[in-house]
């Protein structure tokens, strides 16, 4: 004869809800906050490391933006130079060509500072923003014979990649670079 083994369930066993020890309602809860707590936690601290760089890349525009600002000041305060006129002040005193030079090297320290803050080669549509307003300036003074001119003495010992795109600016915005390349395409290779 065949007897069945005695079973360690009772009968209804499985509809009956057991409750669950605090520690394992403590570890349940653990794995609870592995799982969706930490990725969440990650994420914002993420979406806040943005932010904060975001902030300090406004500032830092702000901060160049105020500086141009001041830097136009100095310009009003020298109306005799007729710096913000499209042409070159005729016959200078050599007070005025002194005092022009001085603004012209304190405009391209601040291009400077302004290419090496807010230039990059890959820059987000609210970098190229702000980055366009600089290209704009510097294009604006680059088309000032008295500037453009003082360009060689005004860029030695600036950073190379600087020198580089306002030279390449002041070549653009005189057609210069029209000029060497047509002069360039009768020259056979």
């Amino acid at each position: 004869m065949c007897s069945a083994a005695p079973s360690s369930a009772t009968p209804g066993a499985s509809d009956r809800h057991v409750p669950m020890s605090l520690a394992e309602l403590l570890e349940m809860g653990s794995y609870a906050v592995t799982v969706f707590g930490l990725p969440y936690a990650v994420w914002v601290f993420c979406l806040e490391q943005r932010k904060e760089r975001e902030n300090e890349e406004e500032e830092a525009y702000q901060h160049l933006s105020d500086a141009y600002n001041d830097f136009l000041k100095v310009v009003l305060d020298h109306a005799d130079l007729q710096l913000r006129s499209q042409h070159a002040l005729h016959n200078p005193t050599p007070d005025q060509k002194e005092r022009m030079l001085t603004i012209f090297d304190m405009l391209i320290a601040l291009f400077e500072r302004a290419y090496l803050i807010a230039f990059r080669d890959n820059m987000g549509a609210t970098e190229q923003r702000r980055w366009n307003s600089w290209d704009d300036y510097m294009r604006e003074w680059c088309r000032r014979d008295d500037f453009r001119l003082a360009l060689p003495l005004l860029l030695r010992g600036e950073d190379p990649d600087f020198v580089a795109y306002i030279r390449r600016i002041a070549a653009e915005e005189t057609g210069e670079h029209l000029i060497i390349a047509d002069i360039h395409k009768d020259i056979p290779t």
